[in-house]
């Protein structure tokens, strides 16, 4: 596994906090490669909410609310990446907490 360096990290994964929102935008080979079923199936199964989807530009970029030690492994997953996906970059930005009041549980946006 390749840890990769983010661009800019901003979302900070303190023990202590409540919940948390982050967006990530991934870069490389992540579309027609089932990143977006792995990231839905991770995240579901880490009881976090929100969801994933496939950008016009190639990339895949993902919303997601829950708590600090969830959102850290998410980010692991995400670096880690599906069979056959090759990440390259990942740029994630916590967002206000107010951002995830409206999440639900966690989807894929635009699969069918």
């Amino acid at each position: 596994m390749t840890h990769l360096a983010p661009e800019v990290r901003i979302c900070n994964t303190v023990f202590g906090l409540s919940a948390m929102v982050c967006h990530y935008l991934i870069k490389g080979r992540v579309q027609g490669v089932g990143f977006r079923w792995y990231v839905h199936r991770e995240a579901g199964t880490l009881g976090l909410r929100g969801w994933v989807r496939n950008t016009e530009d190639g990339h895949v970029e993902v919303l997601a609310a829950g708590e600090p030690d969830d959102l850290a492994t998410l980010r692991e997953l995400l670096e880690q990446g599906s069979r056959g996906s090759r990440v390259d970059k990942i740029i994630e930005h916590q967002l206000d907490d107010t951002e995830g009041k409206d999440l639900g549980p966690f989807q894929i946006e635009g699969a069918w």
